[in-house]
């Protein structure tokens, strides 16, 4: 709860992935990838209840050996391919609020984002509940620096290359004058019930950005991610101290 407002932190874990077979409970560094979200929220200080919305009844007992609630099989109509994310969402809700506990967040951790640590679910509460009434939703962005579009190209029917947004290459910026800009990079999505059922989405004209480090905008998509990801992890107290240097 933050000031007075409960938090449910909902982990989405839908069977019959096609990238990568059984991708959200596929091991990672002694766990099953959607732990890894179940455990960040759940050492919250603001979170109430971590509960997993998955069809599968396998990944249901997965997740409540980690610690999450299985409040529901989510039924068959919202774990379709074409389903939109948003039903999913708001039938937990609802299932909360018919039970009597209805909750004020939502708070989004995907099992394919498990680089988020409780410390960006925390920072991310505390951020939005500081913005008052100027924002109802937060996401998270990562800055785009090797891969910004000012240095995208195109090819033509000839195979050469040129710039996708100057005239030519010398009128490229210089990395450091370029501005920054950013990609959501899917670490965390956050946003009040009542804004989520009005906008059915998380990102709108009320919406902030919170801001996350390169490492954690890693995405499970295919196994090349999760190679990635393995080795971010084996090497993870490096990287924050490299981090801390840099900034």
């Amino acid at each position: 709860m933050i000031n007075g407002k409960r938090v449910l932190a909902l982990i989405p874990a839908r069977a019959g992935s096609k990238g990568l077979p059984d991708k959200n409970i596929r091991p990672l560094h002694g766990k099953p990838l959607l732990a890894w979200p179940i455990l960040a929220a759940r050492e919250s200080a603001y979170v109430d209840a971590v509960a997993i919305s998955t069809d599968s009844p396998q990944y249901a007992d997965i997740a409540a050996a980690h610690g999450a609630e299985v409040p529901f099989i989510r039924p068959a109509a919202l774990a379709a391919d074409t389903s939109p994310s948003i039903d999913f969402m708001l039938h937990a809700l609802d299932h909360y609020a018919q039970a009597g506990t209805p909750f004020d967040y939502l708070l989004l951790l995907e099992p394919t984002s498990p680089l988020t640590e409780t410390s960006d679910v925390d920072a991310a509460l505390e951020r939005l509940e500081a913005a008052g009434g100027l924002a109802d939703a937060l996401v998270g962005v990562t800055a785009m620096v090797t891969n910004h579009p000012a240095y995208a190209v195109k090819i033509d029917a000839a195979g050469a290359i040129s710039p996708y947004a100057f005239a030519n290459f010398g009128a490229l910026p210089r990395r450091q004058d370029i501005e920054p800009i950013y990609c959501l990079d899917g670490s965390l999505y956050l946003s009040s019930a009542d804004a989520l059922r009005r906008e059915r989405g998380f990102c709108h004209a009320r919406t902030l950005g919170f801001v996350t480090e390169r490492h954690k905008a890693f995405e499970v998509d295919d196994f090349v991610d999760f190679v990635c990801i393995e080795a971010v992890l084996a090497n993870l107290e490096a990287i924050k101290r490299d981090s801390e240097r840099s900034h």
